[in-house]
């Protein structure tokens, strides 16, 4: 090999022998951002650069969560990785620490170039630029992994014939020794969120991959029935389907034929990073039905197909995206007898020592729940053969969750059922409890039910601040969280009374939660880190009702404007979805970042008259003369507000008129944070969530001109303008 042909970053060597001096592929500025990046921020940075840049390339290019698609494959540093398509490097990193040796193709210099920073103190990574048709014939035909992750519905790029792609495993197929593996990452072109209203990934335009791309292209994704058509025309026989959840880019769990998702788990389907979608219906009532009907494998979002040796591994949960010292993953598989097993993974070096705190929650919990009705899952701590920690538990065969039995009291109306159940639940949790350590997340979910045996399965998050009434009201407040629906339950309602959680409880349950949530981000250094679902509204993409996203003239938008002490500015504003409750009536939910001093709200582009009905900042409902300091719009009142129950006329909101075009509301975040002065200069410290819930009627030129009419005979100004 010649030296002029190639080049070290770090230990890192990039092969340019087959590189045709130019790349015809790039992301423009976006690659030399990134490449900045890794040249000056160190890896443990990425978390907070990517919540600064608020952009969905160095998201995607950067994450943490791209490297779960292919962690909890089996690999040890005896194997050879081919990774066909590396890019900037987003998989590289798992590859490196497992395997011995990892080959890298990529047409890109520039992205190889950001690849080889980030990953410049790995010795074991060799980058090869250029076509992979041209660069193939020198590579080794040993590899114990080939690796296409969003590769292989570029083949009609990688290889020219008239067979690209059945061509293209073929020749991949040439490099994998015997008993080794190829594994594909791809989309589904058939997946749910297409039907959905999300737009093709790769050519950003709405059902292209469900009318087989009539437009042409480069770009082809299969259905599963395609991809296995594929595969039997290569003679592969040996093929194992997986199905990454959301999807592939940044899976949270990956499902298989032998552990298939249960109705209910499918519900963080909002993942547009990328671009706005449309909201055509319900993703996650349409997945639970697909469940039901055994359909879930032909409408996964994504597939990650497996061929060779079946991995052990039948589903993978990541908890990886909160703070490093805590990141873990769960694993369900199946021994050679079998048998089933639970196992759970620190994510890194600095997770280990939460991993040991299950194994001493579980003799602390078995210790004291001995007599009662609740079983503890055993729980047994291990180390791999190449030395890595785990903990095993016990897979519960034909269990189900407590809160799927409580639904089930719910919808046949079986008030005793129900009662008979939450009492049960309620004395295992008083059951030596004085003094003792309570399980924080012993929520319904959490204990599975085998007949008349009941086993608390997760005991992750401790606490010896709460007590145990207070533990059975955050099950409650988690059960209706998980579906508003249930709240509205007679049965719940008398649950919920007797426990006398009003809306006052509800709101403290509300602000506990909150900061529940922000420990579990918040790094040992004391950063924050921002959870990959957040990402969407600070980048500002935006899912809306079709309706609404083909809007014509006199339809609702709702757009938001951040100010962080300079003004209000299209450049930092977003739309976001408006959660529907029922007609004219929306609640509003917005991330407010670090540092924001206001937050302005558009609720229509035309005159309307509008109720602001609550308004809760951290989860703590705001009234009276909160609401006064807090709340300025350009409009004017003309109403006196709504009474609440203990007679204070100024504890609701009065309607406001919008006799123009223009409608706006101002949240001043600078009064919430410090409610004593209000200075000017004081700014959201740290990251919170703001809810508001409103009534929009709009008005015809009729109307507004009769309720002109009648705001100039009682006029009565609240807010300022």
């Amino acid at each position: 090999m010649e030296k002029d042909k190639t080049e070290q970053i770090g230990k890192v060597v990039l092969d340019y022998t087959r590189y045709p001096g130019e790349d015809f592929y790039c992301d423009g500025v976006t690659e030399d951002i990134l490449l900045e990046i890794v040249k000056s921020e160190p890896e443990e940075r990425y978390p907070a650069v990517i919540r600064e840049k608020c952009n969905w390339e160095v998201l995607y290019h950067l994450s943490d969560l791209r490297e779960n698609i292919v962690e909890w494959l089996p690999m040890d540093k005896n194997m050879k990785v081919l990774e066909v398509g590396a890019g900037c490097g987003a998989i590289t990193g798992s590859f490196a620490r497992k395997a011995g040796s990892v080959t890298c193709v990529d047409l890109s210099r520039k992205r190889s170039l950001i690849n080889a920073w980030r990953h410049k103190d790995c010795d074991n990574i060799t980058i090869h630029v250029g076509n992979f048709q041209d660069i193939e014939p020198d590579l080794p035909e040993d590899y114990d992994y080939v690796c296409l992750i969003g590769v292989f519905e570029y083949g009609q790029s990688y290889i020219s014939t008239d067979t690209p792609f059945t061509d293209f495993y073929k020749i991949v197929k040439k490099h994998v020794k015997p008993g080794g593996r190829i594994v594909i990452a791809i989309e589904n072109k058939m997946g749910l969120k297409y039907w959905a209203g999300c737009r093709e990934d790769h050519l950003g335009t709405f059902f292209s991959g469900l009318e087989d791309y009539p437009e042409g292209g480069a770009v082809r994704t299969f259905s599963r029935n395609g991809l296995e058509e594929i595969l039997k025309t290569c003679g592969e026989t040996d093929y194992h389907f997986y199905y990454p959840y959301p999807d592939y880019k940044f899976m949270t769990m990956v499902y298989s034929d032998r552990y298939l998702p249960k109705v209910g788990e499918l519900s963080n389907n909002l993942r547009n990073f990328d671009r706005d979608r449309m909201l055509l219906f319900d993703e996650k009532k349409v997945f639970d039905m697909l469940i039901r009907e055994k359909l879930f494998p032909l409408f996964s979002n994504s597939y990650l197909v497996v061929t060779g040796p079946r991995p052990q591994t039948a589903y993978s949960r990541f908890s990886n995206d909160r703070a490093r010292h805590l990141c873990i993953r769960t694993d369900i598989g199946e021994k050679e007898e079998g048998k089933k097993y639970v196992r759970k993974y620190p994510a890194n070096e600095q997770a280990k020592a939460h991993i040991h705190a299950l194994a001493d929650n579980c003799r602390i919990f078995t210790a004291r729940f001995a007599g009662s009705t609740l079983q503890v899952n055993r729980l047994e701590e291990k180390y791999s053969q190449d030395g890595r920690l785990f903990v095993e538990l016990e897979f519960l065969e034909n269990a189900v969750a407590l809160e799927e039995l409580l639904d089930d009291c719910l919808q046949n109306n079986d008030e005793a059922g129900f009662m008979k159940l939450f009492e049960r639940y309620r004395k295992i949790l008083s059951w030596n409890a004085d003094g003792q350590l309570q399980d924080f997340d012993l929520i319904f979910p959490n204990i599975c039910v085998q007949g008349d045996t009941w086993t608390m399965i997760d005991y992750e998050w401790t606490t010896s601040d709460w007590k145990p009434d207070e533990i059975a009201q955050r099950a409650v407040y988690c059960y209706i969280l998980e579906n508003k629906k249930r709240k509205d339950h007679p049965i719940l309602q008398k649950v919920m009374e007797s426990m006398r959680m009003d809306e006052k409880a509800i709101a403290r349950l509300g602000r506990k939660e909150y900061e529940f949530q922000q420990s579990v981000m918040r790094e040992k250094d004391g950063r924050l880190r921002t959870a990959v679902t957040d990402m969407r509204h600070l980048i500002g993409h935006k899912a809306v009702p079709a309706k609404e996203f083909f809007a014509v003239a006199g339809l609702k938008k709702m757009q938001v404007f951040e100010d962080f002490g300079n003004g209000y500015s299209p450049e930092h504003s977003y739309y976001v979805q408006d959660d529907n409750l029922e007609g004219d009536v929306s609640r509003i939910a917005l991330f407010c970042k670090t540092g924001t001093k206001a937050i302005r709200l558009d609720p229509a582009e035309e005159p309307c008259i509008v109720s602001i009905r609550e308004v809760t900042y951290r989860g703590q409902k705001l009234t009276g003369q909160q609401l006064k300091r807090a709340i300025v719009t350009n409009g004017e009142t003309i109403g006196a507000g709504s009474r609440q129950a203990d007679g204070n006329e100024n504890a609701g909101m009065p309607s406001i008129l919008f006799d123009h075009n223009d409608p706006n509301i101002n949240v001043r975040l600078d009064v919430l944070e410090n409610p004593e002065g209000g200075r000017r200069e004081q700014t959201a410290q740290t990251d919170g969530q703001l809810f508001i819930e409103l009534q929009v009627a709009r008005l015809s030129p009729r109307m507004l001109e009769d309720v002109r009419a009648q705001a100039a005979r009682r006029k009565r100004f609240w807010f300022q303008k």
